[in-house]
Parts: structure tokens; sequence; C-alpha cells
């Protein structure tokens, strides 16, 4: 395949005797990962195991290697929301981040959903932002599919986020923008668009995405940064001016991740101690592409948090409450949140005025005259053994293809809102009227 001459040499320059093989493994075939969902399955319950030929990431527990002929991402189990398909390097970030039960996490660069999708199972709330409305759309659509049910999805600067979040999060994850030299395999329009000026250009971006990080984070609170390029300026570089800037900033030794040989040329053993407490991963030394991250911690005293929480509704509408009354999962620790004829669902609900939201928690339904009307996201999370009416086929049912592409089928079964399962997994909400199931499955995912 086709690399930039410059890129080439640089990584001559760094890698050294190391290059060649680095080179070299440009030649492989790529590898195909996805991550399962362990809201909603484990290796040991997941149905296709044996069909997708899955094998271990080694440094992600929930993550797989699959064979790429198997169409991963067109079965319904990916529908489902039974996993996510990620490049198996890009795991490692969210491994290292740790979130803790209970914690506050920001999300600042979050699209298409990768790292959101997989530290929001132990957080309290997750805020997960991307600047790119397009994207933003993407990264919502994700976290729906997936069943997030803690997580606000914003379309903001984060310099607009700065003005709402002062020092609020235990957690930022600044997965950057950068000049994406670890997607050359992946994506040769990559290789096509990279100057010797892209990741100079990208490291002052990414300067100024981590001075506005700062401002959010509390004290003892701590940032995850990471990119998916092998530029020195775009990651000991950014790390090394960013804890020159924030003199009130301590990098954090990485000790969760495995210790397996992942690439340590010569001059990163000649760096500053603080630049070994990084972690390269090159794609000559693991099966992936190739990734950065270091943390770091956040020092001083905390400041009090003043942060406004939302106005939520006292009581529930009869129409809402005689819909959710006997889903068990709805009436824990959730309060209700009201936005026109929207209703969502938050543990920790807070204010969001002044901001773009696209999803502030847990979509419920819409409230309409006379009626309710349930949203794909509650179908989505919802435990299976708490759905009050369900309907189930195998993954090779035809009625399956039917309801991904939108299209309504006979069955005989009672009146009502009903929701489809692919072998007993969720899958989206239909109607039933008449014997005929009515498909309301959200005409922008559908099967077209």
């Amino acid at each position: 395949m086709y690399l930039p001459p410059q890129f080439c040499e640089r990584m001559k320059f760094l890698l050294k005797d190391e290059y060649d093989d680095f080179e070299k493994s440009f030649l492989n075939p790529r590898s195909y990962a996805l991550r399962l969902n362990k809201k909603k399955c484990t290796f040991e319950n997941f149905p296709a195991k044996n069909l997708f030929e899955l094998k271990p990431v080694p440094w992600c527990k929930e993550g797989f290697y699959y064979n790429k002929e198997k169409s991963v991402g067109k079965h319904p189990y990916h529908d489902a929301g039974l996993y996510y398909i990620q490049e198996p390097s890009a795991m490692a970030v969210g491994v290292i981040a740790n979130i803790q039960h209970g914690e506050w996490v920001l999300d600042l660069c979050a699209a298409p959903g990768g790292k959101t999708t997989h530290v929001a199972s132990n957080a309290e709330l997750i805020i997960s932002n991307e600047i790119n409305p397009t994207r933003a759309k993407i990264l919502s659509q994700n976290v729906e599919r997936l069943g997030l049910d803690n997580c606000i999805v914003t379309n903001e600067t984060p310099q607009n986020l700065c003005k709402k979040f002062d020092e609020v999060f235990d957690c930022i994850i600044v997965d950057a923008p950068c000049s994406g030299e670890g997607m050359f395999r992946k994506d040769e329009t990559a290789t096509k668009e990279w100057t010797i000026q892209s990741p100079i250009q990208c490291a002052k971006r990414q300067d100024k995405i981590l001075d506005d990080a700062v401002k959010m984070l509390k004290a003892g609170g701590r940032i995850v940064y990471s990119t998916c390029t092998f530029s020195p300026e775009e990651n000991e570089g950014t790390m090394t001016r960013f804890l020159q800037r924030h003199k009130n900033f301590e990098v954090v030794k990485i000790n969760n991740f495995p210790m397996f040989d992942r690439g340590k040329p010569e001059w990163y053993e000649n760096s500053p101690s603080c630049v070994k407490y990084s972690f390269r991963l090159f794609p000559h030394k693991i099966k992936g592409e190739g990734h950065f991250c270091f943390v770091a911690k956040k020092t001083g005293n905390s400041k009090e948090n003043n942060l406004k929480m939302a106005k939520t509704l006292d009581k529930l509408p009869d129409l809402l409450n005689n819909f959710i009354k006997d889903i068990k999962y709805l009436n824990k620790d959730f309060k209700f949140i009201q936005t026109g004829d929207k209703i969502w669902a938050l543990r920790t609900p807070i204010d969001m005025s002044g901001l773009k939201v696209i999803r502030n928690g847990l979509e419920i339904g819409i409230l309409k005259k006379n009626r309710f009307e349930p949203s794909h996201a509650l179908a989505m999370a919802i435990p299976p053994e708490q759905i009050p009416q369900k309907l189930n086929f195998s993954c090779n049912n035809s009625n399956i293809l039917k309801y991904l592409k939108g299209e309504s089928f006979d069955v005989n079964c009672p009146d009502g809102w009903t929701v489809l399962c692919v072998d007993y997994f969720p899958l989206g909400f239909g109607k039933i009227s008449k014997n005929t199931f009515k498909n309301h499955y959200p005409k922008g995912l559908r099967i077209k």
C-alpha cells in the first residue's frame, strides 16, 4: 500500500532498527474486532461466538477478534446492540480509563461512540460530546443501540461546555482529533490527506482542547488523553507541553494494562520519566492499528459543585405511568424530565439549558393527545425479562429482516405495544392491531 514518503522518513528516524518490521506490518491484513456489550450479554451467553469465530483481544476482556467474512455489521445481533465494532487497539483507552462506580465522566470528542459505550457501565453519569453535527447523530444512535441509560449526548464546542461545567467531572476522556497515521491501513484516504504539516496543525488543536478540559475536571480527577497516530508532536509532545502549562497535574503510571511487548523504541527509552508512563501500541507489535495514551491527575483542593439540577416531574402523567408501572427497571432511582412532548429518564438529571442536547438521558417516549408512544431507546434499554409484551423470533426468521426493513407482518398475538426480540434480545417496538404487527422501527435505521 502507499505510504507518504515524508511519513516513512520520519518513522525510520524514530524506529531505527524496528522500521522494516513496522513498514511490513502495513502489508498484512488488518485485524477486525468487536467489543461485547456487557449490559446485554457475556461471552458465555453470546449466541454467535462460534459463528463469528471469536478470539480474545489480550488487553480488553470484552474485546474479541472476529472473522471479517462473517458480515458482523449486518447481523441482527448488531442491531440489537449486543456488541460494538471497534478497532482493537482503540479498546485500550476504555481499559486504561478504569472508570469507578459512581464517577461522572465527560467524553469530550466522543463520536462515533467507542469510548463512551465502553466506559458507561460503571459511570453514574456520562456526558458524551461531539462538535460535528453529523457525527454527533451517529454517536447518539450508538448510545441508543447499546441501551445506555446514564448518558447525555451533546453537540457542543469545548468552550461552551466549560461555561456550564466548572470542575465537576471525575474523569475526562480526550480521544483527540489527530493526523490519523494509525488509520493508514484501514483508510487509504487518510494517507492521501496527510502532509508533513498535519501533525503540527493537529497538535495545536489538541493543546486547546486539553486546556478546555482542565477547567471541567475536579481536583483529584484525571484526564485520559489518546490518539490513533504515531506522531511524537501529537503524543509525547502534547503530553510534555500539557504538563509544562499545567503545573497542578501529575502524570499517572498506567498499572491496569497488560505489560506485553507493545513497542518501546530507543528514543522512547531515553525520554523523561513522565513520557515512560504513557503507552504506545505499534502495529508491528500487536494485532491492531496502533494507539497512544497517557493519564494525568489534577492535584489541589476540591471546589464546591454549584451545578444546577434539572426540574423533574413530581407526578408522572397517567398515560406514562400506566405504561411503565410494571417495569421495575424504571421504578428504581430514575427521575423523569419533560422537554416538549418528550419524556426522558436519568438517575442524575442536571440542568442542560443553554447547550445543544441531542439525547438528555434515556428517552422514554412521546406524550401525545390521549396516548403515549414509547421510544426505540426504551426498547433497547429495558432488561428483556421486564418487557411487558414481547414477540420473539430466531435470527434466521424472515420476520426479523422484515422488521429491520420497516415492513409489517401478520402475527397471532394480543393487540398493543410489543417489543420484537431476536433470540430474546430486544430489537425495537411495534404495535399489534388485529393480528398485524405494525412496524415502529426508526426510519433512519431501516435497511434500504
